[in-house]
């Protein structure tokens, strides 16, 4: 064999490992896309254990300010839950997350056309848990203050609807929008007769900023890894990593035909 065909057969399977590196980085990303873009919280994860540990007495002393008041309806172990959907629901889908983190909301933009039609035909229950590690890891308070804002949202009666023009309005992760009080009150105007005298002063009190504190310390001792993090009846959803919309339709819709 000449030294020129050697050059070019050598040439030849540079040229495929380079694609075949390419299609692997392709495919990467794809799957990331797939299970909802959560690897920007969970990342954080780490930073913020450092910061709670650092400053485990100005919280303790923090979380420690007053009643820890839940919003109504409430439910779960220390009702620290807010459901959605029906009881009679035989698939629950338990949701943990924070409202100034971009991979819970890249999880809301891809999913909840498919939750709000499970819920709507009645064959999935929702749990909502809030808290506030995008706080512990970036500093402000838009985490804590978006959630008091939601539970009080929840004592409206209008949680969901709230909960999803919070998404819809996230601002940058590293800009403290929802620190003002002002502009989650601004925002309840998007939600059709939330803005009343007693959701200003819900948000304005802090009404539940301990209840708040009090989930965000069960998000911290349950072991989890980051936000959001989605369980199907118990069932971590990122642990399968071919997770899409549509297989979560295919799995409620057979519980509830089992």
């Amino acid at each position: 064999m000449s030294e020129k065909n050697r050059d070019g057969k050598r040439t030849a399977r540079e040229r495929m490992a380079v694609e075949r590196e390419k299609q692997r980085t392709t495919d990467r990303r794809r799957r990331a896309l797939i299970v909802g873009a959560s690897v920007v919280c969970v990342l954080a994860l780490a930073t913020v254990v450092g910061v709670l540990a650092a400053n485990s007495g100005k919280k303790s002393k923090s979380s420690a300010a007053g009643p820890a008041i839940a919003p109504s309806g409430a439910t779960g172990k220390d009702s620290l839950a807010i459901p959605v959907g029906k009881d009679s629901a035989k698939s629950t889908l338990t949701v943990w997350e924070d409202f100034r983190c971009p991979a819970c909301q890249g999880f809301e933009t891809a999913y909840r056309p498919t939750i709000r039609q499970l819920v709507d035909a009645g064959k999935l229950k929702v749990e909502y848990h809030l808290v506030t590690l995008i706080d512990g890891n970036l500093g402000g308070s838009g985490s804590l203050n978006a959630a008091n804002a939601a539970a009080c949202a929840q004592d409206a009666g209008k949680f969901w609807a709230y909960h999803d023009v919070l998404y819809e309005n996230q601002p940058k992760e590293t800009q403290d929008s929802y620190g003002d009080n002002a502009k989650l009150i601004e925002l309840a105007g998007k939600v059709d007769g939330l803005r009343t005298p007693a959701f200003e002063k819900c948000v304005n009190d802090g009404t539940h900023n301990s209840w708040v504190k009090k989930s965000h310390a069960a998000f911290a001792s349950g072991g989890f890894n980051g936000t959001p993090t989605v369980l199907l009846d118990g069932k971590n959803l990122y642990s399968d990593q071919t997770m899409t919309p549509a297989k979560l339709k295919q799995l409620v819709e057979a519980a509830n035909k089992s």
